[in-house]
């Protein structure tokens, strides 16, 4: 993913100037923020933050995961899709970026880290991730460039 995006006021509650002497957590927060979610395998279900949940568009903090990912770029959600069946299928870490697209047309980046585990027992599993929102939103109809393999 490769986008350039014009510094403007924050949507985003808690931005604040940092210096070099900050910690990593410190400076990563004046840049972005991130919540963590957990997924269930065992009904498919996926319990976001609060914050997480309304970026995304959802009312609720629990979702399935075509819930969560129609606000997503439509070129990104059939790689997306395929990345948390990957998931499921096999203990493993996953990554991907995309927008989220609002419904007065702003873009919004995400990017998402995350694992599964506890495969190896029939019909169980969790999943166990991290989303991190970039303090910007991006040009209504831009596109952030993404290399998909």
């Amino acid at each position: 993913m490769f986008k350039i995006a014009r510094r403007a006021p924050s949507p985003f509650p808690d931005a604040v100037s940092f210096t070099l002497g900050e910690s990593g957590q410190e400076l990563l927060s004046q840049f972005c923020f991130s919540e963590g979610w957990l997924g269930n395998l065992s009904s498919g279900l996926l319990r976001l933050g609060e914050n997480a949940a309304a970026m995304h568009g959802l009312r609720q903090p629990e979702c399935g995961l075509l819930n969560l990912v129609r606000c997503y770029d439509g070129a990104d959600r059939d790689h997306v899709l395929r990345l948390f069946e990957q998931a499921a299928a096999t203990s493993s870490s996953f990554c991907f970026s995309t927008t989220i697209v609002l419904a007065s047309g702003q873009r919004r980046p995400v990017f998402c880290v995350g694992e599964s585990s506890g495969l190896e027992q029939r019909c169980s599993g969790s999943l166990l991730g991290v989303f991190c929102f970039p303090r910007f939103q991006l040009e209504t109809g831009s596109r952030i460039c993404s290399h998909h393999q």
